[in-house]
C-alpha cells in the first residue's frame, strides 16, 4: 500500500485499543490483524495465535491471509514496527475463524468505524476530539495529547 497521505490513528473496542491505518489511496481502514485477534480472544500471546492461524488458513486454501497487508503501526515502545493488517472485508472473513462470542459485537463495532470515518469527513473537527478522547481513556497525560495533536 502507498505511504502517502496514509492516516494512522486507534480505534477503541471495548476499551482496547485497536490500531488502524486510513489509506487516502484505497479509502478504506487497515487493522492490526494481532490487535483484533488480541480484543477477540483474550490471548495473551496474539501474535502467537495468529501465527498458527494463518497457517492453517493457509493450508485450507484461504484466499484471506493473502489479502493481508504488511503496514508499519505504532507499537508500545514508541516505534513504527510492521506487521499484518487488513481491510474490513478481509476482517470479517478472518473473524469468522476465530471462535468468540465477541465476533458479533466486534462486527458491529466495524460498522460503527466505517459511519464514524463518513462523519469525519464531512467534518474533520470530529477526527481530532474522537482521537483526544480515546488517547484520553488510554491514560496519556494532557501533554503527551497535546505533543500529538500538534505534531
Amino acid at each position: 500500500m502507498d505511504s502517502i497521505n496514509v492516516k494512522k490513528t486507534i480505534a477503541v473496542f471495548n476499551n482496547e485499543p485497536v490500531r488502524r491505518v486510513w489509506s487516502e489511496k484505497e479509502e478504506k481502514w487497515f487493522f492490526s490483524v494481532v490487535d483484533v485477534i488480541r480484543v477477540l480472544t483474550d490471548s495473551k500471546d496474539a501474535r502467537n495465535y495468529w501465527k498458527v492461524l494463518k497457517n492453517r488458513l493457509k493450508e485450507e486454501g484461504n484466499q484471506s491471509v493473502t489479502n493481508c497487508n504488511q503496514l508499519k503501526f505504532l507499537a508500545t515502545d514508541g516505534k513504527y514496527y510492521l506487521s499484518d493488517a487488513a481491510d474490513v472485508e478481509t476482517l470479517f472473513r478472518l473473524i469468522q475463524s476465530i471462535p468468540s462470542p465477541k465476533a458479533e459485537p466486534f462486527k458491529l463495532w466495524l460498522s460503527k468505524v466505517g459511519y464514524e470515518r463518513l462523519q469525519e469527513i464531512a467534518d474533520p473537527e470530529k477526527a481530532l476530539i474522537r482521537s483526544r478522547d480515546y488517547w484520553q481513556k488510554m491514560g496519556r497525560d494532557q501533554k503527551w495529547i497535546q505533543q500529538r495533536m500538534m505534531g
